[in-house]
């Protein structure tokens, strides 16, 4: 049971006691409180599985979403060297076609999306110089500077992979494909 139902029973059962008359009765445990905590628990429930069994996107949404990433990586792939360019392409197809194929199984799209994401990072590291790489590392430093003594090994490895593919991705024009960035 949430401790917010919990908390919400008693504050009901509180508010119940103070709208009394007669308070001859007088609140001396938990038990006292145990009817509308579980109908506050069932409130809870309730309220949870009506925002589970809503959609998670709007209909359209993720097709458009997709739609449009396909179209910057054709404008990327008109700026890039002929290697990258054919990835940017291969995924801007890959895209047009998951915009047109059943999407009711978020975690096995987003995996192909993560998929294709590596793919076309990959191939923008390739492309990116070793002065650029080396600048992306030097801004990445400076500003981690001030929390590395406050973050563990994994949390900052994960956090500098994680910016040096942002900043390889913009310095390419490329979007991200994930659906969190819907």
């Amino acid at each position: 049971m949430p401790l917010e139902a919990a908390l919400k029973g008693i504050e009901q059962t509180f508010e119940k006691w103070r709208a009394r008359k007669n308070k001859t009765r007088m609140v001396n445990s938990l038990a006292f409180c145990a009817q509308e905590v579980l109908s506050a628990a069932r409130e809870s429930e309730d309220t949870e599985r009506a925002a589970a069994s809503k959609p998670a996107f709007a209909p359209g949404e993720i097709s458009e979403y997709m739609n449009r990433n396909a179209a910057a990586l054709r404008t990327a792939a008109g700026r890039a060297s002929e290697t990258q360019a054919r990835v940017y392409r291969e995924t801007a197809e890959s895209l047009d076609r998951l915009s047109e194929a059943d999407q009711d199984d978020l975690e096995a799209l987003e995996q192909r999306l993560t998929v294709l994401e590596e793919r076309m990072i990959a191939a923008a590291v390739e492309a990116s110089t070793e002065e650029q790489l080396f600048e992306h590392r030097r801004q990445m430093e400076r500003q981690l500077a001030p929390y590395r003594r406050k973050m563990t090994a994994d949390q900052l490895v994960l956090l500098e992979k994680q910016y040096l593919q942002r900043q390889v991705l913009e310095a390419a024009g490329l979007p991200r494909l994930s659906l969190f960035y819907l």
